[in-house]
């Protein structure tokens, strides 16, 4: 059963307006957080997601909303009894990495990878204390998991997460929703290599139980073959 936590409930002249902020509890000691902002005129929502640990928290990406960076730090705490101890951002676009010299400051180890940190500092983005130089695996608390790099898609730069003992991909903005009707932004993305890189996750993560998308339904299983069905007609239609 899925439990959602709300929070950042604004009271205007007795109404409620929506949340800035969902957590909503995933499995085991894993919760996924929402926030949103303004896309081409329309409020779009942006996931991320955090891990209880047994030394702290580990956060993967940061709130879209900037208003948001600290209101989640508090609702884990409040929810959890436990700080926020890593940060990991899986691209550089605003959306995965506005938060990360905020939880620099607050003394959370924030992570890119090197190229994220080039394009970051590239695009006047914020950047992270450590870098990833490869395909990393972390061992933090009880949990084990690590990064992957597939190749260009969404950016030149997207990672995705696997955490194996539970079977969760975290494929951030390079996967998206399976009721997306196209793949996004591409105006920093590779069309040609798009299908290619997502294959490549599918093949390297065959059987996982969650994949998580930074835009869309994250309780969709079909996300990433969804996401390739797309990828490759958008290729056939970019060679003719």
């Amino acid at each position: 059963m899925t439990i959602t936590f709300f929070f950042s409930l604004t009271i205007f002249f007795g109404q409620s307006e929506e949340p800035k902020l969902k957590i909503a509890h995933l499995t085991g000691d894993f919760y996924i957080y929402t926030t949103y902002n303004t896309y081409e005129g329309n409020q779009l929502p942006a996931n991320g997601m955090y891990l209880v640990t047994n030394n702290g928290v580990v956060l993967f990406d940061t709130p879209w909303d900037t208003t948001q960076f600290q209101p989640l730090l508090d609702s884990i705490k409040l929810n959890h009894n436990k700080n926020v101890a890593v940060c990991i951002a899986t691209h550089w676009h605003s959306d995965r990495t506005d938060g990360l010299e905020y939880y620099k400051e607050k003394g959370i180890k924030t992570y890119t990878t090197k190229l994220t940190d080039e394009l970051s500092k590239k695009n006047n983005k914020k950047r992270s204390e450590f870098l990833i130089e490869k395909d990393t695996i972390f061992n933090i608390g009880q949990y084990t998991f690590e990064t992957y790099y597939p190749g260009q898609g969404h950016t030149e730069d997207n990672i995705v997460l696997w955490f194996n003992e539970d079977h969760i991909l975290y494929g951030g903005c390079l996967i998206k929703g399976a009721e997306a009707e196209n793949l996004g932004y591409l105006g920093d993305g590779n069309v040609s290599e798009y299908e290619t890189t997502l294959k490549n996750v599918q093949q390297k993560y065959p059987d996982p139980k969650f994949v998580i998308v930074s835009h869309h339904d994250w309780n969709n299983i079909n996300s990433l073959k969804h996401s390739i069905k797309m990828a490759k007609k958008l290729k056939r239609k970019n060679r003719k």
